[in-house]
C-alpha cells in the first residue's frame, strides 16, 4: 500500500510538472495516458483489461454511431455496457443468493476498481452521440477519457463534450491553477480523515460503523444520531475524495464537475438532489428521467418517471432490496414535494420564508437522514427495526449509543457550519470594493487569511490523525468504493 500511494504522487508531480511546461498536444496526451495506465495498473493486470475492453468497445461502437444514427445500434451498445456492468457488479450477488452450482464460479468475481462510474462515462458518449453531439475523438484521447486517473476510480462522472477540448489543449497550467488544486487535495485529505474518525468514533469501537454492526437495540435517539451520523460520514468520505480527485484535476490544468455543493443547506428534496453526487445526479436526469418523462404528457407518468428514476440509482449503487427501497424512497420524496409545489400554485400561496425556510429545511434534513437507513443497515431487519425505533414515541426515554458519539456527531456538524459560515464571511469582506481600505479584525484576517489557515489545517489534520490512529486501527477504505 506504502509503495502503491508513493508511485501515485511521483506520477501525479510529474504529470504536473510536465502539464505546466509542455504545450506539445502528443506530448501531453502521451504523458498523461502513460500515467492513467501506471496507476490503473497498480490495482491489477485483470481489472485494466477489462477497462481496455470497454474502452476499445465503446471507441468502436461510437464509431459505428457516427456512421449510422439509429436506435439499434445505440441499443446494442447500451445493452453491451450494462451486460459488462452487471457480469462483474451484479452477478457476483446472485451467485450468492441462488442456489446453483453453475453460479458459483462467479461468487468470488472481483469488482474492477471504477467499472460503475466509467461505464457510465462511456454510455454517456454513445447517448451524446445519439443525440447528434459533434464529436470524433482519437482513441487515444477516448482513452484518456475512459482512464483519467484523477477521475476513474469513483468520479465526478465526466462528459466528452466537456473533457475533449481539455485534452486537446496545448495551453500549460497556470501556477495559480496548480496552487488552488493542491488546496482542495488539503481540504479533501482532512474531510476523509475526520470521517475516518466518525466511523470509528473518539472511543475505539464507539462510532457509527459500530453502532450499524455490533449494536442490536437502539433507541428514538440512538437511530437519529446514527442517520445523521451516517449521512455526515458519508458526505465528509466521498465530498472529501471530490476535493481531491477534482484538485488534482485542477493541478494538471484540468476542470471536471463538481460533486457536491453544500447539500446540508438544502431546504427540499429536489434542492438536495442537485447538491449531493451532483455527477450521478445530473447523470440520471438527463439520460434516464428526461427520455422517459417525455414518452407521455400525463403527470402521473412524469411523477412514474421520476420514481423508476431513482430506484435505478439506488440499482446503481447495488442489487439489494434495501437500495431498491432507498431509491423509491426518495422518489416518493420528489414526488410528495412536486404536488407540494403544485397545491401552492393551485390556491396562489406563498408562506412567509421567514418561517417556512428553517421548517423546510429540518423536515428535509430529517427525511433524507432517515432514508440512510436503507442506505446503510446491515439487513431488511435491521433497517425495519431501527425505523420502528425512531417512530416510537417510548423508544426515546433511553439510548444504548455512547455519549461520545452524539458529542462527535455534534461537534462535527457544528465544526462544518462554522466553517461555511467563516468562509462566507472571508469571501464577502474579500469581494467587496472598499475592502482593502478596512480597518478592524475581520477585514485584517480576510486579506491576510493565507497566512493564518495553513497552521490552522496541520493543527487540525494532526489531532484528527492521533485521535483516529490512537488506538492503532487499520486506516479505512473510501467507502464509495464498494460502489
Amino acid at each position: 500500500m506504502l509503495l502503491r500511494g508513493i508511485l501515485y504522487v511521483l506520477t501525479f508531480l510529474l504529470c504536473v510538472a510536465a502539464f505546466a511546461k509542455v504545450r506539445s498536444r502528443a506530448v501531453r496526451q502521451t504523458v498523461l495516458l502513460i500515467g492513467c495506465c501506471a496507476f490503473y495498473l497498480t490495482w491489477g493486470y485483470w481489472f485494466a483489461a477489462v477497462l481496455l475492453t470497454s474502452t476499445v468497445m465503446n471507441f468502436l461502437l461510437g464509431k459505428w454511431l457516427q456512421r449510422k444514427t439509429s436506435g439499434l445500434v445505440l441499443s446494442i451498445g447500451i445493452l453491451l455496457n450494462l451486460a459488462l456492468l452487471g457480469g462483474f457488479k451484479y452477478l457476483p450477488e446472485i451467485a450468492v443468493s441462488v442456489p446453483l452450482s453453475s453460479l458459483q464460479r462467479f461468487s468470488h468475481l472481483a469488482l474492477p476498481l471504477g467499472i460503475s462510474f466509467w461505464t457510465f462515462q462511456a454510455m454517456s458518449y454513445l447517448f451524446d452521440l445519439y443525440r447528434g453531439e459533434e464529436l470524433d475523438p482519437s482513441f487515444v484521447e477516448f482513452a484518456l477519457y475512459m482512464a483519467f486517473f484523477p477521475v476513474v476510480i469513483s468520479g465526478p462522472i465526466c462528459r466528452l463534450p466537456e473533457m475533449l477540448p481539455q485534452f486537446r489543449s496545448g495551453q500549460t497550467t497556470p501556477t495559480r491553477d496548480i496552487g488552488r488544486g493542491f488546496c482542495r487535495i488539503a481540504t479533501g485529505v482532512l474531510m476523509m480523515q475526520l470521517a475516518q474518525l466518525l466511523g470509528q468514533g473518539i472511543l475505539s469501537g464507539d462510532g457509527i460503523n459500530s453502532g450499524f454492526d455490533h449494536v442490536t437495540h437502539w433507541s428514538g435517539a440512538d437511530v437519529w444520531c446514527l442517520a445523521f451520523g451516517y449521512g455526515l460520514q458519508l458526505f465528509l468520505d466521498f465530498a472529501g475524495y471530490s476535493h481531491i480527485a477534482i484538485g488534482a484535476a485542477r493541478a494538471l490544468g484540468f476542470t471536471v464537475p463538481e460533486n457536491f455543493a453544500r447539500p446540508f443547506q438544502s431546504t427540499n428534496p429536489s434542492i438536495f438532489w442537485t447538491r449531493w453526487h451532483m455527477s450521478l445526479s445530473f447523470w440520471i436526469r438527463d439520460y434516464v428521467f428526461l427520455p422517459l418523462a417525455v414518452v407521455r404528457r400525463e403527470m402521473w407518468w412524469r411523477n412514474f418517471a421520476l420514481v423508476v428514476s431513482m430506484i435505478l440509482f439506488g440499482l446503481w449503487h447495488k442489487a439489494t432490496v434495501l437500495f431498491v427501497l432507498w431509491g423509491c424512497y426518495h422518489g416518493v420524496l420528489l414526488v410528495l414535494h412536486r404536488q407540494i409545489q403544485q397545491l401552492q400554485r393551485k390556491f396562489d400561496w406563498t408562506p412567509p420564508s421567514a418561517l417556512w425556510t428553517p421548517i423546510s429545511w429540518l423536515v428535509t434534513i430529517a427525511l433524507v437522514s432517515l432514508g440512510w437507513i436503507f442506505f446503510r443497515a446491515n439487513s431488511l431487519a435491521e433497517a425495519r427495526q431501527m425505523l420502528a425505533s425512531a417512530l416510537s414515541p417510548a423508544s426515546y426515554s433511553s439510548h444504548f449509543l455512547s455519549g461520545s458519539l452524539y458529542i462527535l456527531v455534534m461537534a462535527l456538524a457544528a465544526g462544518y457550519a462554522i466553517v461555511l459560515l467563516v468562509v462566507d464571511a472571508l469571501d464577502r469582506c474579500s469581494i467587496e470594493p472598499d475592502a482593502s481600505s478596512r480597518s478592524g479584525v475581520i477585514a485584517f484576517i480576510a486579506r491576510n487569511r493565507w497566512f493564518w489557515i495553513p497552521p490552522l489545517y496541520v493543527l487540525a489534520l494532526l489531532i484528527v490523525l492521533v485521535v483516529t490512529h490512537t488506538h492503532g486501527t487499520v486506516p479505512a477504505q473510501f467507502m464509495y468504493r464498494n460502489f
